[in-house]
């Protein structure tokens, strides 16, 4: 599965495969030399994992040679209020990939938010330093969302990146999202939007 993955990057010149952490160093391996960076997720898929378990989860991807952490943001944190805890957690992340000179992507799992969290969630995410923030993780009611993106690209600087992820399964859906401002596409489809 991931051997057949990281081929089928290296044919078509995907930007990176995201791998679950287990995975990490065999996609690291099939990819050494490629230009294909490696991506795993930490926190997922609910994101309510203390920060130091999510912290230690993403230091350990690094040093077996992830190049992007796509981390699930504290959901359960932030709608009970605690935006500082989810902000300080954020920023950890960020201070650590960025030391590692490595990419974080912040997972904010838009279907579960009102549009203004999702606004106040960008915010963060642009006090925290992060690279990108990204719709979703996939496993919630609905996935990425043409006005989700609009909304995020509104209020997001232009330095960072929205990564558009979750039920994209036809090219046009992907194509509708990249025109709403998203960056790059995160979808189990790639090969079929081609």
């Amino acid at each position: 599965m991931v051997a057949q993955l990281c081929q089928e990057a290296i044919q078509h010149r995907f930007a990176a495969v995201c791998v679950p952490p287990c995975f990490v160093r065999q996609a690291v391996a099939a990819l050494q030399d490629t230009g294909v960076q490696v991506a795993t997720v930490i926190g997922f898929p609910l994101g309510y994992q203390l920060a130091k378990v999510k912290f230690f989860e993403a230091h350990q991807a690094l040093s077996e040679g992830a190049t992007e952490i796509d981390v699930v943001m504290n959901i359960a944190a932030f709608k009970s209020g605690k935006h500082d805890e989810v902000m300080s957690e954020l920023q950890e992340l960020s201070t650590l990939c960025h030391f590692k000179n490595s990419i974080l992507k912040v997972i904010i799992e838009t279907a579960l938010l009102s549009p203004e969290e999702i606004v106040q969630v960008c915010q963060i995410c642009v006090e925290a330093e992060a690279d990108y923030v990204k719709t979703s993780t996939g496993f919630a009611a609905s996935g990425a969302q043409i006005e989700d993106v609009l909304l995020m690209r509104a209020n997001l600087p232009k330095h960072i990146k929205i990564k558009a992820s979750g039920g994209i399964k036809t090219k046009e859906a992907a194509l509708a999202l990249v025109n709403a401002g998203a960056d790059r596409i995160g979808t189990s489809s790639g090969v079929s939007l081609l």
